[in-house]
């Protein structure tokens, strides 16, 4: 009786310190990328980091995910991601529900400077973006092209270009859909909503957001329309799911 107490002991010590060791090697592991380095090889123990700390942010912050499309993704091909941003856990909780696919985000600068985080998603290939010096803009798409080029990751962009309030869609930057346009690759039309929920609700309720992908634009109509069409049908997709499905009899797979 007295080894089997012992057991169970360890067992039990093991499940309450093993979220507070993983906090540790994530801290230990990020001290050793290089800041002023851009990388183009996608760390898949990095990505095993981010992947695995959100597994226990979602946890601990009582955040339950409903997800709904990922039947529509096609397989064997990389592609661009692209959505409505309200959040900034909106690239961190679908970085987790999309983790088979290695999506890499383009983000702001500033997200590059958050303590931990901002070294591990340099290491798997997440880029800054200027959003006020357009030729800047391009070398980052351009970039993101060689990333889908080179099969290293797909590439996650919100055409909206900042956040918003959730209340409806702030206009496009139809210039983001280019990298679809000129690597082959389908766009991924994904619709979230919750997620600008989670701060007011933490720590005392849940938080329940949904992630939808509803619509994958095919190469053959990305080749042939201008984006300005393809932003369009983008918009028309995220429309129909955020504003006039409020009332949907829908019950999605939850993760």
């Amino acid at each position: 009786m007295r080894t089997i107490a012992i057991v169970l002991l360890c067992v039990l010590l093991a499940i309450i310190l093993s979220p507070a060791l993983f906090w540790i090697l994530m801290m230990a592991s990020s001290i050793f990328v290089d800041t002023k380095k851009e990388y183009t090889k996608n760390s898949r123990y990095c990505r095993w980091l981010l992947n695995t700390s959100t597994f226990y942010a979602c946890i601990i912050g009582r955040i339950h995910l409903n997800v709904s499309g990922l039947e529509m993704i096609p397989k064997g091909t990389r592609f661009e991601l692209v959505g409505n941003h309200t959040s900034k856990f909106d690239p961190i909780l679908q970085w987790y529900i999309f983790r088979k696919y290695d999506v890499a985000f383009v983000s702001k600068e500033e997200n590059f400077h958050i303590p931990f985080y901002g070294r591990l998603i340099r290491k798997c290939c997440f880029y800054a973006i200027d959003r006020k010096n357009p030729a800047n803009a391009v070398k980052t798409l351009t970039k993101c092209e060689n990333l889908i080029k080179n099969d290293e990751c797909c590439v996650g962009i919100y055409p909206e270009g900042t956040r918003g309030s959730g209340d409806k869609l702030l206009p496009f930057h139809n210039g983001i859909f280019y990298v679809a346009k000129n690597t082959g690759v389908p766009i991924v039309v994904v619709a979230t909503k919750g997620t600008i929920d989670i701060h007011r609700n933490f720590p005392l309720r849940k938080t329940e957001v949904f992630i939808d992908v509803v619509d994958v634009i095919p190469p053959e109509f990305i080749s042939s329309n201008r984006t300005t069409l393809i932003g369009e049908r983008v918009k028309d997709s995220l429309e129909k799911k955020l504003y006039e499905s409020e009332n949907s009899d829908e019950i999605p797979c939850t993760l």
